[in-house]
């Protein structure tokens, strides 16, 4: 893939995958205009390499809670299951459980259909006001702390609608998380959370397939798309956190609903044939 377009991949992952405006329709936008990997293969490898960036700047932005469940894992061994990192662990993996087995039976069968635009633009818009919906659910919990359960395996089946490219997986998560009476900082913090092991799954399969191509160009693209994304991942991390504190979903949405709509008209009036 060429270097501009390369960048331009890694740039539109970072800034999008934290915001609830799904990154994988964006790619699929991307690779749709600029052209390069065209293949299944190829271009899920390059989509999980930038993934697996964002992935680095979640670690990286999220360390206090990181190093929590580190610890919390570590107290597993030693008989230690009621610590705080105990339990977050606990949420973290059961909410993960149905995208992890759904995502596997996805990488198997390969559905084409996930690559076309005019699914994006759907998906953009429908699961938009989902989003739209959920914030206007009542608080009725403020801290990651109030995690139980019922809840986190509720948010995971949720989150396995994100395969669905325009569904965003953060978004979807929210939306989830919203309708149970999280507040919106603590539903952004569980679903950034959840994106280590979502992503790192996906990463795994995807470094496995550049291993049997034995594509050493794939590869090198894979490592210089996944360094922008961390960058441009970290950026939208920080921005999304403070624009939460104080302001609502909405303009998320509307920006949703332009997308996708103008998607639509574009496909439907034969403008783009994508």
């Amino acid at each position: 893939m060429i270097f501009f377009s390369l960048i331009i991949l890694a740039l539109i992952q970072g800034l999008t995958e934290f915001l609830p405006v799904s990154s994988s329709g964006h790619l699929v936008l991307v690779h749709a205009f600029l052209g390069g990997a065209q293949d299944w293969d190829s271009r899920v490898v390059l989509d999980m390499a930038v993934h697996v960036g964002t992935l680095f700047s979640v670690l990286v932005y999220f360390w206090r809670d990181v190093w929590k469940m580190l610890l919390g894992f570590i107290g597993w061994f030693k008989g230690d299951f009621k610590s705080d990192g105990s339990f977050l662990n606990l949420y973290v993996l059961v909410a993960s459980i149905p995208v992890i087995i759904i995502g596997f039976i996805v990488h198997m069968i390969k559905p084409e259909f996930l690559l076309l635009v005019e699914v994006m633009a759907w998906s953009t818009i429908v699961f938009g006001i989902v989003l739209w919906l959920s914030d206007r659910s009542d608080i009725k919990y403020n801290s990651i702390e109030d995690m139980n359960l019922k809840n986190a395996l509720i948010i995971g089946f949720a989150q396995a609608l994100a395969l669905i490219p325009g569904t965003s997986r953060s978004g979807i998560t929210m939306s989830a998380a919203r309708f149970l009476g999280y507040s919106r900082s603590t539903a952004a913090q569980f679903s950034l959370l959840l994106a280590i092991v979502a992503i790192s799954g996906g990463g795994v399969l995807a470094g496995k397939d550049v291993l049997d191509s034995g594509d050493f160009e794939l590869g090198l693209d894979a490592l210089i798309a996944c360094g922008f994304s961390f960058i441009a991942g970290l950026i939208s991390i920080a921005l999304m956190m403070k624009w939460l504190e104080k302001s609502s979903f909405t303009i998320f949405v509307v920006y949703r609903l332009i997308l996708g709509s103008t998607l639509l008209l574009a496909i439907y009036s034969g403008v783009l044939s994508l």
